[in-house]
């Protein structure tokens, strides 16, 4: 049986472009229709229940998320399209499969569309990370990570309950991992924090945030416009 999909923008020839980046990348793929805003989106996941939802953000009747708020059993079939990084890790919140930006990279588009009909097997190799000590190797759970603090060569892991992991290797080595697609922010030179652990931002002493465990950590001036957008998108 084929793997179906629709597409949700509200430029018609978004639309277009990205049908004909699907078509190159995953021709296995069959399209049910598509949509330009939230009331007609709504009537053809119905209709159709598709595998895969190709959604823009911004649309004129409403936006993706009012979407997601309609259709809550489908969110996982989400990849999210859209021209701006502004709202990534409120998708990942709302439990959305990907989000990409325009103009669409093919390797990406490729890579999120597996993510999708692969579900079961990549959303246990995402739940994971294998942290490396000078004693052992040991997998964790990313969320129960609530935020790392890079220690010269070293970087030091904070849990959720309350113990501490030494890791023998810096803080730059684990960007790639604990990103924005699974609420991670980078908010100074030596920290990266859990965006789900977050208490509150302090404006006094520079900027730091509270975090649920308790925890204060330092925002730099160059991250605080983005921690700034983040959490006034929240």
């Amino acid at each position: 049986m084929k793997t179906t999909y629709i597409v949700i923008d509200d430029q018609k020839l978004a639309r277009e472009s990205l049908k004909a980046d699907i078509a190159e990348v995953a021709p296995e793929l069959s399209l049910l229709g598509e949509a330009d805003g939230v009331v007609s989106a709504v009537k053809l996941i119905k209709a159709t229940k598709p595998d895969i939802i190709f959604l823009d953000i911004e649309m004129n009747d409403g936006d993706g998320f009012d979407l997601l708020d309609i259709i809550e059993e489908n969110r996982q079939k989400i990849i999210f399209i859209t021209g701006s990084k502004e709202y990534a890790i409120k998708a990942f919140r709302y439990n959305a499969r990907d989000y990409l930006l325009k103009p669409v990279d093919q390797e990406e588009l490729s890579l999120a569309i597996q993510k999708v009909i692969d579900k079961p097997i990549i959303k246990s190799a995402e739940n994971s990370i294998s942290l490396s000590t000078t004693e052992e190797i040991r997998p964790v759970k990313i969320q129960d990570i609530v935020r790392l603090e890079s220690v010269g060569n070293y970087t030091q892991f904070y849990f959720s309950d309350g113990s501490k992991l030494l890791i023998t290797r810096t803080l730059k080595d684990f960007e790639h991992q604990l990103n924005p697609s699974n609420g991670f922010l980078r908010v100074h030179q030596s920290h990266l924090v859990n965006a789900y652990y977050i208490n509150a931002f302090k404006k006094s002493d520079g900027g730091y945030l509270l975090m649920k465990d308790g925890s204060m950590v330092s925002v730099s001036v160059r991250k605080r416009a983005e921690l700034m957008d983040f959490l006034n998108n929240c």
